[in-house]
């Protein structure tokens, strides 16, 4: 079974906002005849929310 976990954190230094996103991923493949691929690849989208008033 493949896992993946994705933890996001918020830290502010003076006036700047940071972002930190740290995603731990696990793949894995077998086979018994011919090739087997396993990746980790991500697609990763970030977008800012409107600010309600």
């Amino acid at each position: 079974m493949n896992r993946t976990r994705v933890k996001s954190y918020r830290h502010r230094v003076g006036k700047n906002h940071y972002l930190v996103i740290k995603i731990f991923q696990l793949a894995s493949a077998r086979s018994k005849l011919g090739n087997s691929l396993a990746s980790n690849a991500l697609n990763i989208k970030i977008t800012k929310q409107r600010k309600r008033r």
